[in-house]
């Protein structure tokens, strides 16, 4: 009796425990589900007024659903250049602090190897990966990293569970090739091991396969997820199928000038500037639209046809994945974070010496004919770049609004859908929102690299107030490039070609486009504004620029530098040749005397 008795009591207790420990497992659950699944979409080099949401012609429907869903900034505003961005975006932290102030193509040989110019994440630097997943997320990327190559670098050494990266600024979007001579291939990594791509791919497309893929592998998991999708578009190469190229003949017809001045009224009717804004005249280097060949002009508006499909093509395969999401259940508790790493891409890689030769050496045309398909490097340039950045002036590199102003759009829950938000936001800013959404601190431990930003979750959930209040400075510096925000309150310095080194002082509320200086007419708060500046600089550990820096130069340098590297031992052999037949050359001479 006594035995069945305990037999019986050991049959409560166990069916206690598979109580507990079933009541644990949901109450698990619950908690994941509680936290809602991150993903963060950069695109590469779109201007502030590109994507259909902000008044460009690309059809990206998809984008403009999370806009009208969810939230669209109107002030926020990253750093000039690719890596700087993407490294302040995952880790709240000053890019001088994380290691990457500036990117190694132009980098000069006195700040290599110095703190905050190592060109790879520093140690005491933690992304918002690395501390989701410490918190039970799961963690994926897919797309360019430019945070630093080989051992340590990637991101399975900084938080992701799995990822497909390329270590370089850009690559081809068709074949695995590079796109400049500074690189001699195009290296991609599949989580730190280096892999080869499918013979036959297109980059939006392959990295959106990628991500499904990782999310698809842990279906049975509960546990959130964060996922990092960096698109290649529309960086040079500019490249897109033709089918999406061909929904813009004739868009572009008109030229930069007209787009200009179209963008710019689109920006007032739709509430990102105010009524009035002074719209920037175009720099003084850049070409009237009248004054090229009607052969060129083909050429050009070819160019943003492609642009504008490579846009289309990203935003396609944008939906595909939120439909993935919807599909699975996941996408009502996932927020959508959607920008870009600075403003429009400038470069006109066809007037460096020698770079023509080096597109036929590696396949490259520019013809009409198959403007922007496989083998096409297409680029839009300067006056084009201009054009996208309206109502800002400049682009990418320069820290004028063109080149740090840039769309942000999140949607998800907690997001007040249709909200406009108006006050300044800082790519800093992203990631302690990610982490305060998640459940976590929004702070470093100590050793760790502080975070500067300011969380962004109030004003996405319909608060009207400042995140950063008018009186709090915001710097920002990248190759001699600066800024200093205090509100609506900006100093500026952008220097050669297209700037002078000077700084200047502009309320961008009622002139985003930088057109009045205000310096001389408010010379003490210029002085305070300098001032403040002086002081973010010294936190960070800004480094002067070498006299007489000039940033095309240092390109070719270090180039030129790279090549050699690489093709050392062409120059040997030749050398080697050469001096073999001047020895024999003299052997023969010396025989006939």
């Amino acid at each position: 009796m006594r035995a069945i008795e305990y037999l019986a009591g050991g049959r409560r207790l166990a069916s206690a425990v598979a109580c507990i420990l079933v009541w644990l497992a949901l109450a698990a659950a619950q908690a994941h589900a509680a936290r809602p699944n991150v993903v963060v979409i950069v695109a590469d080099d779109v201007g502030f007024t590109d994507l259909g949401a902000y008044g460009g012609e690309a059809r990206t429907p998809h984008i403009d659903r999370l806009a009208e869903r969810g939230a669209r900034f109107s002030s926020y505003h990253t750093s000039p250049l690719c890596s700087p961005s993407r490294a302040m975006l995952l880790t709240g932290v000053d890019n001088h602090r994380t290691g990457v102030a500036t990117i190694p193509e132009v980098l000069p040989a006195e700040h290599e190897g110095r703190p905050g110019y190592t060109m790879h994440l520093e140690p005491g630097v933690v992304t918002v990966a690395e501390r989701l997943r410490a918190a039970g997320y799961r963690t994926y990327m897919s797309g360019k990293w430019h945070l630093g190559q080989g051992e340590g670098d990637l991101p399975n050494s900084h938080g992701f569970d799995r990822s497909l990266a390329l270590d370089a600024s850009g690559a081809d979007n068709w074949e695995q090739k590079p796109y400049m001579p500074y690189y001699r291939t195009a290296d991609w990594f599949e989580d730190g091991e280096r892999t080869t791509l499918p013979s036959d791919f297109y980059s939006s497309e392959l990295l959106v396969d990628r991500l499904i893929e990782y999310i698809e592998a842990d279906a049975e998991r509960t546990e959130p997820f964060f996922a990092y999708l960096a698109f290649q578009a529309v960086h040079i190469p500019v490249q897109a199928p033709r089918e999406f190229t061909d929904n813009y003949d004739g868009v572009y017809d008109a030229g930069w000038n007209a787009l200009q001045e179209q963008r710019w009224r689109r920006a007032q009717a739709l509430g990102l500037v105010r009524e009035g804004a002074p719209m920037p005249a175009m720099h003084e280097r850049m070409r009237p639209w009248e004054s090229i060949s009607p052969d060129e002009q083909r050429l050009y508006a070819r160019s943003m046809q492609v642009h504008a499909g490579m846009l289309e093509a990203m935003d396609r395969h944008i939906g595909r994945l939120v439909a993935h999401l919807e599909a699975r259940g996941l996408a009502e508790n996932t927020i959508f974070l959607v920008t870009s790493d600075n403003g429009p891409e400038p470069s006109d890689p066809l007037a460096q010496a020698g770079f023509a030769q080096w597109m036929a050496l590696h396949g490259y045309t520019r013809r009409l004919a198959d403007l922007g398909e496989r083998r096409s490097l297409v680029y839009i340039g300067p006056e084009w770049a201009s054009a996208t950045a309206s109502p800002g002036s400049l682009f990418k590199f320069y820290a004028s609004e063109g080149g740090l102003r840039v769309p942000l759009i999140a949607a998800g829950p907690g997001v007040a859908a249709g909200h406009r938000v108006s006050s300044f936001t800082y790519v800093t800013d992203l990631a302690p929102t990610i982490l305060e959404y998640a459940g976590l601190p929004v702070r470093s431990a100590e050793g760790e690299a502080p975070i500067s930003g300011r969380s962004l979750r109030a004003v996405l959930g319909g608060d009207s107030g400042p995140v950063h209040s008018d009186d709090a400075p915001v710097g920002v510096e990248v190759s001699g490039h600066a800024a200093l925000f205090r509100g609506d309150l900006k100093i500026t310095r952008n220097m050669p070609p297209y700037g002078d080194g000077n700084w200047r002082l502009f309320d961008i509320a009622v002139d985003p486009g930088e057109t009045s200086d205000l310096a001389a007419a408010q010379p003490e708060l210029m002085q305070a504004m300098l001032r403040d500046y002086d002081s973010y600089a010294k936190s960070v550990g800004v480094l002067d620029l070498p006299e007489g820096y000039d940033v095309h130069w240092q390109v070719a340098r270090n180039t030129i530098a790279k090549q050699f590297g690489y093709y050392w031992w062409v120059l040997a052999l030749v050398v080697a040749t050469l001096g073999g037949l001047a020895f024999a050359i003299s052997r023969r001479v010396s025989r006939r005397r």
